[in-house]
């Protein structure tokens, strides 16, 4: 139960707060018993200052006349009830008290002693009586004008009623300080345990979450950080079941990619093994086995490739480059399959264009697979437009693939580009072209862009930046950008 949030509580917090409230009632049990005690010697020095009246400048003619003068004073005393008023002979004999019980010798009186010796003739006495209660005693010694000590006069106060009034004051800070610290611990309790809930909650649902359950599902009880965090791994989870998902599709796509091509190579390979067919079925089969071979070995490379993108080791081998020569190569080799399966690839192909800076191999892969795609997807008797030409405005070259082909759904497009994505589970592919594509136009500083509408078609826009070897060397200098001493155009082929 004391663990975790609430140990740390019980010991940063509430030990703290425990700790002051002790502190603040034994100051103030301090600071009322001193008030107290003071109020009673202010008293009893008070009183003593009365002598001024009964013994001017605190002296007497003689002993008779000091004890006649002072028990007079003691019996006509107006504050019995408070204090008790003793007159001290020279002898050091208690020979009259205000209250008519007779007292014991005074030298078993401290205040009395203290007195005879002080320069002010004054003494003071904290202590008990041989019945054990608790006193406090001021005492006064009178002397005639040689400085002779004719006798005292001694004030004496019960401290009983000034213990209560400090028990009763403490106990009410005690009270006070426990009530304060119960609404703490109550207050702590409710919050630590409105923490505590739903965080076990979320380390369980976090658990279910890692072992797979990613329909685990937190209730948020709280509108607060407690409630974002509940969530963000709500959230977590939703996105985690969505790409869980799309893994499965994903390899359940690959599977079926890869059992094709391997099925048809299998098959033909064991109609060669068995028996020696015509000319025409031995050409036909070993057009099959290289068509599948390629699309094989195209698959594998795909999936080599995101496993880079995914690990962060897909790199680029940039040099100074013509992207005509690309564009051209990638059209002409998708031409034929065109024609094959009728559909028209028409390309404009300019004059000339700047040169630009790039890995010539990752893009025309990125062009293979963009207009691959226009092919998958628009219909016999379709057709497929590419165009290149160069935005002054922007001092980049677009490459533009349109087709007319089914097109792709608005609520798709935003994920097209996704990893696992897959818009149309009708036609052929791993789902991880365009993502592969989109991350190698983007480490050449340039962008992807598609724009669709359903049985429209779709136009994708590829923008690449023009060579600038200013713009290269200064990012070479410690710009963003900074390329690699292997790709500085002075090492460009």
């Amino acid at each position: 139960m004391f663990k975790g949030i609430t140990k740390r509580w019980l010991i940063n917090t509430f030990g703290v707060i425990l700790a002051i409230i002790i502190l603040l009632v034994v100051c103030l049990a301090v600071a009322v018993h001193s008030l107290c005690y003071a109020t009673v010697e202010n008293a009893l020095t008070a009183r003593c200052e009365e002598l001024n009246t009964v013994f001017p400048n605190y002296l007497s003619p003689s002993t008779t006349d000091f004890v006649d003068t002072a028990a007079a004073y003691a019996s006509g005393f107006g504050y019995k009830d408070e204090m008790e008023i003793q007159v001290i002979n020279s002898a050091g004999r208690v020979v009259q008290t205000s209250t008519g019980f007779s007292v014991g010798d005074a030298a078993s009186m401290p205040d009395y002693r203290e007195a005879l010796v002080s320069d002010q003739g004054i003494g003071k006495y904290n202590g008990r009586l041989q019945s054990g209660e608790k006193i406090m005693a001021v005492t006064r010694v009178i002397r005639n004008e040689q400085g002779e000590a004719l006798g005292a006069v001694r004030y004496v106060s019960s401290l009983r009623n000034a213990d209560f009034r400090i028990f009763i004051y403490t106990l009410i800070a005690a009270v006070v300080g426990l009530i304060i610290i119960t609404v703490v611990a109550l207050s702590g309790y409710y919050f630590i345990r409105s923490i505590i809930k739903p965080v076990r909650e979320m380390s369980e649902t976090s658990k279910r979450i890692a072992q797979g359950d990613f329909s685990a599902k937190i209730d948020k009880m709280y509108d607060d950080e407690i409630g974002d965090l509940c969530d963000s791994i709500n959230d977590m989870a939703a996105e985690l079941d969505a790409n869980e998902k799309l893994k499965n599709d994903f390899i359940s796509r690959v599977s079926h990619e890869l059992r094709t091509p391997l099925t048809a190579i299998k098959g033909w390979a064991e109609t060669m093994q068995y028996g020696v067919p015509d000319r025409i079925t031995l050409e036909k089969g070993m057009s099959v086995i290289v068509k599948e071979s390629s699309r094989l070995t195209s698959l594998v490379e795909e999936l080599l490739d995101f496993s880079k993108l995914q690990s962060g080791r897909l790199t680029m081998q940039m040099e100074r480059m013509d992207i005509l020569a690309e564009i051209d190569e990638a059209v002409y080799m998708l031409k034929e399959r065109a024609l094959a399966e009728g559909k028209h690839l028409l390309y404009d192909d300019p004059e000339e264009m700047p040169i630009i800076y790039g890995d010539h191999n990752r893009l025309k892969q990125v062009f293979l697979n963009i207009i691959d795609n226009a092919l998958k997807y628009t219909p016999e008797g379709g057709m497929i437009g590419v165009q290149v030409y160069r935005d002054y405005k922007e001092n980049t070259i677009k490459i533009v693939v349109a087709d007319n082909g089914c097109g792709i759904n608005p609520e798709d497009l935003p994920k097209v580009k996704d990893k696992f994505y897959k818009a149309n589970q009708k036609i052929n592919g791993s789902g991880i072209g365009l993502a592969v594509a989109d991350e190698i136009i983007r480490m050449h500083k340039g962008t992807l862009d598609i724009e669709s509408s359903p049985e429209v078609g779709t136009t994708v826009t590829i923008t690449l930046p023009i060579y600038n070897e200013a713009a290269i060397l200064d990012s070479a200098d410690g710009s963003e950008g900074v390329l690699p001493p292997e790709i500085h155009p002075d090492h460009a082929k």
